[in-house]
């Protein structure tokens, strides 16, 4: 899947987590609902998230409040890389 084939809002949560320097606005729910459009998630019985994107399978805890912390953005950014779901360059 590409960027292109994304809605409007998965296009934004992308951006955002390529684009910014860190979390500090990122919601999970946002990010989450772009990894179930581009990946495949589990919800697991602890309550973590294991996702798959292209080659690579990590398992995610939720954060505690509402946005994303600076470890998962940058893994976020890395598995979304490495899977070819990137934005386009500006």
């Amino acid at each position: 899947m590409t960027p292109a084939d994304l809605g409007h809002e998965h296009r934004d949560t992308l951006e955002k987590i390529f684009s910014h320097a860190s979390s500090g606005n990122i919601e999970w729910r946002s990010v989450l609902w772009l990894l179930e459009a581009v990946g495949t998630t589990t919800r697991l019985q602890n309550g973590k998230y294991q996702v798959t994107l292209g080659r690579e399978t990590e398992v995610l805890s939720p954060p505690e409040g509402k946005n994303i912390d600076e470890q998962m953005l940058v893994d976020l950014r890395r598995m979304l890389r490495n899977a070819g779901v990137e934005p386009p360059p500006d």
